[in-house]
C-alpha cells in the first residue's frame, strides 16, 4: 500500500494531542497536592517530556519496534532513529516509519509520568529522574514490544488497543510498588490532605480528555472507521464513568464533588483504552459505568484497610482501571468492530480471548513489580537516599528541590 496523506495528517495530529496529555496530567496532579509541592509535582511530569523523548530517539523506538529478541525486546538496528525513514512505511503500511515513531514516543512520555502521582511530596527529584530513565528501559520498552512490536503477548492473541497493559497497568502497579518502597508521607493518617487547587484538577482532567482522543483514536493508525469507533467509545466511557462516580458520591456522601467528577472521567478513559477500537459502542457504556464503583471501592476501602500511601491514587485509578479495561476487552471485543479481533469476547460465548487477556495482565504486573524494584535499586546506587529528609518534607519540595514556589504572593499557612 502507498503512504496515505490523510492517515499521516491524522497520526501527526494525534501525536500532538497525546503530548498535550502530559501537561494536562501535571495540572491534574498538581491541583491535588499541597501548595508547597505544586511546582515539584508539575516538574515531575515536565522533565519526563525531555528525558523520555531523548531516550526514545536514541534507543526506545528501536528496542520497542525493531527486530525481535526472544519475543521480549527488540534490537538496536534503529539506534538514534538510523534508518527510520520519513517517507517510507514502517509497522503501519500507509504511514511513514518516522511518523509512527513520533506517535509512539508520546506514549513513552506520559506512561512513566503517571507513576509520579503515587509518590508526590516525598521523593528526591534526582532519584526520580534516574528511576524514570531506568524504568523506561527495563519496563516500558519490553512491554511495548511484547504487545505492539510483535512480541509474545501479541503472539498469544492478547489485545491492547492503546495501552491498557503497556501504559496503565504497568504505571499503576509500578506506582504502588514505588509508594510502598518510599513509605508514607510524614503526616499520613494524622492530618487531612485536601487539594489546594480544585480548578487545576478539572483543567488537567479536561486536557486529558481532549488529548485522549488522539491517544485512543490515533491508535487505529489510520483515519478510518476503527478510529471513529475508538473516538466514540472513548467519549462514551468517560461520560458514563463521570456520571457513575457522581452518583456514588451522592449516595455515599450526599454531595457530588468536582474532584470526584474529574477523577471519574479520567478512569473512564483509562478503562476504555485497551478496548477502544475493539468493542462496540454500547459496551463502552458498561465499561465506563462499572469502572467507577470498582476504583472507588479500592480507593475508599481497600487502600485505608491495607494502609499504603498511594497519594493521588495512581494505582487505584490507572492500575485497577487498566486491569478492569483489559478484562472488559476480553468480555466485549468483537470482530465486527475490528478484523484484528480473531477471537470474540466471552460475552459472545468464546473463552480464548479472556484467557489471553488475563495472561497479559499477569505478565504486565510481574514485569512492573520486578522492573520497579530494579529501577529503585539503581537509583539508590547513585543517590543513596531516594526520599527527601523530614525537614525538607515539612518545608515542601518546591523550595527544597527546586528553589522556587508556585505562589510567591501567598503568605498564609499551608
Amino acid at each position: 500500500m502507498k503512504l496515505d496523506s490523510g492517515n499521516i495528517a491524522w497520526m501527526l495530529t494525534s501525536s500532538a494531542l497525546v503530548l498535550l496529555m502530559t501537561p494536562g496530567l501535571a495540572f491534574f496532579y498538581a491541583g491535588l497536592v499541597k501548595r508547597k509541592n505544586a511546582v515539584n509535582t508539575i516538574m515531575s511530569s515536565v522533565f519526563v517530556m525531555g528525558l523520555a523523548s531523548i531516550l526514545w530517539v536514541l534507543i526506545g523506538y528501536s528496542l520497542s519496534f525493531s527486530g525481535d529478541i526472544g519475543g521480549i525486546i527488540g534490537n538496536l538496528d534503529w539506534f538514534g532513529l538510523n534508518g527510520v525513514a520519513p517517507d517510507a512505511p514502517g509497522p503501519i503500511s500507509t504511514v511513514p516509519n518516522l511518523c509512527f515513531s513520533i506517535f509512539q514516543m508520546m506514549f513513552a512520555i506520559i506512561t512513566p509520568a503517571l507513576i509520579t502521582g503515587a509518590i508526590v511530596e516525598r521523593m528526591r527529584f534526582t532519584s526520580l529522574f534516574i528511576f524514570i530513565g531506568v524504568w523506561s528501559i527495563i519496563v516500558y520498552y519490553p512491554l511495548a514490544h511484547m504487545v505492539w512490536g510483535g512480541g509474545f503477548l501479541f503472539d498469544i492473541g492478547a489485545l491492547d488497543f492503546a495501552g491498557g497493559d503497556v501504559v496503565h497497568i504497568s504505571s499503576g502497579v509500578s506506582a504502588l510498588v514505588l509508594a510502598l518502597v518510599l513509605g508514607k508521607r510524614k503526616h499520613y493518617g494524622k492530618a487531612a490532605y485536601h487539594p489546594h487547587n480544585v480548578p487545576f484538577v478539572l483543567l488537567g482532567a479536561a486536557l486529558l480528555w481532549f488529548g485522549w482522543f488522539g491517544f485512543n483514536a490515533g491508535s487505529a493508525g489510520a483515519a478510518d472507521g476503527i478510529a471513529v469507533n475508538a473516538f466514540m467509545t472513548t467519549n462514551t466511557a468517560a461520560a458514563a464513568a463521570l456520571l457513575s462516580w457522581m452518583l456514588i458520591e451522592k449516595i455515599h456522601n450526599g454531595k457530588p464533588t468536582l474532584v470526584g467528577a474529574s477523577t471519574g472521567l479520567v478512569i473512564g478513559l483509562v478503562a476504555i483504552t485497551p478496548g477502544a477500537g475493539f468493542v462496540p459502542i454500547w459496551a463502552s457504556i458498561i465499561i465506563g459505568a462499572l469502572v467507577s464503583p470498582i476504583c472507588y471501592f479500592f480507593i475508599t476501602y481497600v487502600k485505608p484497610k491495607l494502609g499504603y500511601d498511594d497519594a493521588l491514587d495512581a494505582f487505584g485509578c490507572h492500575g485497577i482501571g487498566g486491569i478492569w479495561g483489559g478484562i472488559a476487552t476480553g468480555l466485549f471485543a468483537h470482530s465486527s468492530v475490528n478484523a484484528a479481533v480473531t477471537n470474540n469476547g466471552l460475552f459472545y460465548g468464546e473463552g480464548k480471548l479472556i484467557v489471553s487477556q488475563l495472561i497479559a495482565i499477569g505478565v504486565t504486573i510481574v514485569i512492573a513489580v520486578v522492573g520497579t524494584l530494579i529501577a529503585v535499586g539503581i537509583a539508590k546506587l547513585f543517590t543513596k537516599n531516594i526520599r527527601v529528609s523530614s525537614r525538607d518534607e515539612d518545608t515542601g519540595l518546591d523550595v527544597s528541590e527546586h528553589g522556587e514556589i508556585a505562589y510567591p504572593a501567598f503568605n498564609g499557612m499551608d
